[in-house]
């Protein structure tokens, strides 16, 4: 009966930590961006006006305005940036999943001792900047990059192909730079499946397709969606990718919310950006979790 004071002080110490820390550097951040979005710009430091004055009396006078909003919704530039980023984020996630499924698979059937190199060879671009991999890919893509030179050595080619500057680079840096995310949740799933329901299902007559698609198939599913979605968030917010590998037709999220913070110096309408940014990252994130209930629920 004595130690359950001590217990429950240190129940609470191990929950009260974590929920501090999210309250003061997730919580409290966002709030202080979304009151940003409420204001309106102005010139001097900072360059917003103050949500609350004090004037006669004690009552503070409130200055709040949605028009930073109104503007995302009625302007063209923004609407069309966030359809971009939503279409680019998931080709991205699309090619990185029909590249990370089979390479989760033969990883996930490897003998042990080889399982474990493949997994390092996986996790190993980790090991060097972020910034540092997707600039390297500008040398690659380049008029005279590796491909170009390659291609015009065999005479494939009688011209350098433009590939670098295209939306076509931002795909192919966001599928390589978020692989892994891809590949790791999908894997862990696989990993733990019981691999005598296949044989099950051949003595049963399936083929190996017919086995696949009735059974590894549904029972990947929740590493399926995690990785998306671990894949399809950061792609969304993407600003490296587009901005080093992206032409000026490339329109994302990220590039436009940089733009009005740093050069517009418009940080009310960057902070709506952000804002609207995370209500495109809550859609997804609530429709995975709400797949997951319905699979563990099955």
């Amino acid at each position: 009966m004595s130690g359950r004071p001590g217990h429950s002080c240190s129940g609470v110490f191990v929950a009260g930590v974590p929920l501090v820390w999210l309250l003061l550097f997730v919580l409290l951040p966002l709030l202080i961006v979304f009151a940003i979005s409420l204001a309106e710009t102005r010139t001097g430091s900072p360059p917003y006006t103050p949500l609350f004055t004090w004037e006669a009396g004690f009552l503070p006078r409130i200055h709040v305005q949605a028009s930073n909003y109104a503007l995302l919704l009625s302007d063209r530039l923004y609407i069309d940036a966030f359809l971009s980023s939503l279409r680019i984020a998931a080709t991205s996630s699309f090619i990185a999943l029909l590249i990370a499924y089979p390479m989760a698979y033969a990883i996930a059937r490897a003998r042990e001792s080889v399982r474990t190199p493949l997994l390092m060879l996986v996790i190993l671009p980790f090991w060097t900047s972020f910034l540092i991999r997707v600039y390297a890919w500008t040398g690659i893509l380049n008029s005279n990059g590796f491909i170009n030179n390659v291609l015009l050595d065999f005479g494939l080619i009688k011209a350098p192909l433009p590939l670098l500057h295209t939306e076509f680079a931002v795909h192919l840096g966001i599928v390589y730079s978020y692989l892994p995310f891809m590949v790791l949740p999908i894997f862990a799933v696989l990993e733990k499946l019981d691999w005598t329901y296949l044989e099950a299902a051949a003595d049963l007559g399936a083929r190996p397709l017919k086995a696949f698609l009735r059974v590894t198939l549904p029972l990947s599913l929740p590493g399926i969606f995690a990785g998306v979605l671990l894949v399809f968030i950061p792609a969304l917010g993407e600003f490296i990718v587009p901005e080093l590998l992206g032409g000026p037709d490339t329109l994302m999220v990220g590039r436009v919310l940089w733009t009005e913070f740093f050069s517009n110096r418009d940080w009310p309408l960057a902070s709506a950006l952000a804002i609207g940014l995370l209500v495109l990252v809550l859609v997804p994130a609530i429709v995975f979790f709400r797949l997951m209930r319905k699979e563990e629920a099955a």
